[in-house]
C-alpha cells in the first residue's frame, strides 16, 4: 500500500500530468484539498472510490483515513493543489507515514508561478533584467517566517518575486518593496489561475492595491512583481542559442 502525493497543478485539469491521472484513476482511496482542487480533477477516480474533501479536515482525521486504507490495502491518492514540494503541508503528513511505516511517493505538478506565467504569456528570467525567481509568501494568519527570510531580504536581489498568501497585505507589500523596486515596478496578482474565473490584474507597486480591491479579490490569488514582467524589449538574447557562445551541442563552426 501506497500513498501517492500528488501535485494537480493550479486548477485546469489538463494540467495533470499522466502519471497523476493514472493514479487518481486507480486508486481506491482519494483525499483531495477541496478549497483548491477542482472536482473534475478527481471525477476520474475509479467508481465506488471512496473521494473525500479533506478542506474541513484536521490532520488527525486525513491520517486517520490513511491508516483505515493501509489496514485494507488500498492505495491513496492524496491530492494537492499546483505542485505539493511548495506550500502544500505534505511535511507534516510523511512524518506521520514514517512514523506508522507507511511507503508514501511524491508527484510533481505544475506551480501556480508558472501556470500564471504562461498566462501571462511571458518569460520571468529575462537576460540582464532578472535571472532569478524568489518564492516566498507572507505570514498573515500562518506560520511564522524564518527569521532571514523576509520580504525585505528578499527585495535587496531585484530578482522576479512571488508572493503567496499575500493579497491581503498589498500595502505592506508596497511599503517594502518600493525603496528597492521603485513604486512604477510592474506587478501582476493572478487570481484563480487554471480555473473558468482565472483574472490576471496588471499594474504597478503603486496602483495594483486599487485595482485589486476595485476587482474585490481576497484570497486565492498569487502576486508576481519584479522589473521582468514589464514590457522589456532592449534586453540582449540569451547566450543560449549565440553563433558565438559554442558548447559540447553546438561546436563552433570554422
Amino acid at each position: 500500500m501506497t500513498v501517492y502525493f500528488i501535485g494537480a497543478g493550479p486548477g485546469d485539469p489538463e494540467l495533470l500530468t499522466k502519471k497523476a491521472e493514472r493514479l487518481i484513476a486507480a486508486c481506491p482511496v482519494c483525499l483531495y484539498a477541496g478549497s483548491l482542487v477542482p472536482e473534475e480533477v478527481v471525477a476520474i477516480a475509479p467508481e465506488g472510490a471512496r473521494v473525500l474533501d479533506t478542506a474541513p479536515m484536521t490532520l488527525d482525521e486525513t491520517h486517520g483515513e490513511i491508516v483505515a486504507a493501509r489496514d485494507r490495502g488500498e492505495d491513496v491518492a492524496r491530492v494537492h493543489s499546483g505542485d505539493p514540494s511548495l506550500y502544500g503541508a505534505i511535511a507534516e503528513q510523511i512524518r506521520r507515514l514514517r512514523a506508522d511505516e507507511i511507503d508514501y511517493e511524491i508527484i510533481p505538478g505544475v506551480p501556480a508561478y508558472a501556470a500564471a506565467a504562461a498566462a501571462l504569456g511571458q518569460e520571468l528570467t529575462i537576460p540582464e533584467v532578472a535571472q532569478s525567481i524568489v518564492l516566498t509568501r507572507m505570514s498573515m494568519k500562518s506560520s511564522s517566517m524564518p527569521a532571514g527570510e523576509t520580504l525585505e531580504n528578499f527585495a535587496r536581489t531585484g530578482a522576479t518575486l512571488a508572493i503567496h498568501l499575500g493579497v491581503r497585505a498589498l500595502l505592506e507589500i508596497e511599503r517594502v518593496l518600493a525603496p528597492h523596486y521603485g513604486a512604477d515596478c510592474p506587478v501582476v496578482v493572478a487570481y484563480r489561475v487554471g480555473w473558468p474565473d482565472e483574472m490576471l490584474i496588471r499594474g504597478t507597486l503603486s496602483d495594483i492595491r486599487d485595482k485589486v480591491r476595485s476587482a474585490k479579490i481576497t484570497r486565492t490569488a498569487l502576486i508576481l512583481a519584479g522589473p521582468a514582467l514589464g514590457e522589456v524589449s532592449d534586453f540582449r538574447d540569451s547566450a543560449l542559442y549565440d553563433p558565438a557562445m559554442p558548447h559540447v551541442l553546438r561546436p563552433k563552426r570554422r
